[in-house]
């Protein structure tokens, strides 16, 4: 199931809460991340962007204690709830006069039980094993005659290096990293740029001198490989756990799919 496809049935959802729920005047979804999922058809994108920004420094605090599970604000003309529902956070606009007993339950009951019926469409599945390497057949040695010894014996000329001249530092050889893919959508998310653990972006920056690593190849089992751009990873639930989050152009191009092994190395140029 395409990322469009996913959007599409959530905010078909959102749309119909509203339908439902007269008073509820604005809803949307976003990941642990901030990138937005879904929003109803009266949302702008700019308005969903402004809420979620401004929520993006409590989340972060509320790591210290576990998380949020919902959040709720109250002003003089109505109130906004931010609620966890399956890894998504679902934000709900209502006026002063809504009845949010009845809000909660149709919000309660509607998302979860999309996301459950997504999920059972297309379930997927890590892959821990990663494919076995090629074994290389081995090559016999060939004795070497006396008249290639002989002429192994005659020495040539030695090159004479100008003592002003210093050689250049050869660059190490790109270190190469096994990671898993994980999907990486959203409305704002760009489809040429990866993110990867910051851990192993900063090991990449101190083996070429702090250069900063800005893209990446990306290599399949079954030797595709593509050029990406590459940023931090965001959201404390993929740090240190060996994955790359990948957009779904990117994976249709490797042909690869969420939860199989690629190999990453960094482009130094």
């Amino acid at each position: 199931m395409s990322n469009e496809v996913y959007s599409f049935a959530l905010k078909s959802a959102l749309d119909e809460i509203r339908n439902v729920c007269p008073d509820v005047t604005s809803t949307f979804m976003f990941r642990e991340d901030g990138e937005i999922v879904a929003g109803d058809e009266s949302t702008p994108e700019k308005t969903m962007v402004r809420v979620v920004n401004a929520f993006d420094s409590i989340l972060e605090k509320a790591e210290a204690i576990g998380g949020v599970e919902g959040i709720t604000l109250e002003g003089s003309n109505g109130r906004v709830d931010v609620s966890y529902v399956k890894d998504l956070y679902l934000v709900t606009v209502t006026s002063k006069k809504a009845d949010m007993n009845f809000v909660n339950t149709v919000t309660r009951v509607l998302i979860p039980t999309v996301l459950k019926l997504l999920d059972n469409i297309h379930p997927t599945s890590l892959k821990s094993n990663p494919p076995s390497p090629k074994i290389e057949p081995e090559i016999p040695a060939v004795e070497e005659s006396e008249e290639t010894v002989e002429e192994d014996a005659i020495e040539e000329p030695k090159e004479i290096i100008d003592p002003e001249t210093k050689p250049e530092l050869a660059l190490p050889e790109p270190p190469v990293n096994q990671l898993i893919v994980e999907n990486l959508g959203g409305l704002l998310v760009p489809s040429d740029t990866v993110r990867i653990d910051t851990e192993i972006l900063s090991q990449w920056d101190s083996l070429y001198d702090d250069k900063k690593i800005e893209e990446v190849i990306i290599e399949t089992f079954d030797g595709k490989s593509a050029r990406s751009k590459v940023k931090p990873i965001k959201g404390s639930k993929y740090e240190g756990k060996g994955i790359i989050r990948m957009p779904e152009k990117i994976q249709i191009d490797l042909g690869v799919r969420k939860g199989e092994l690629v190999r990453v190395k960094p482009i130094v140029e």
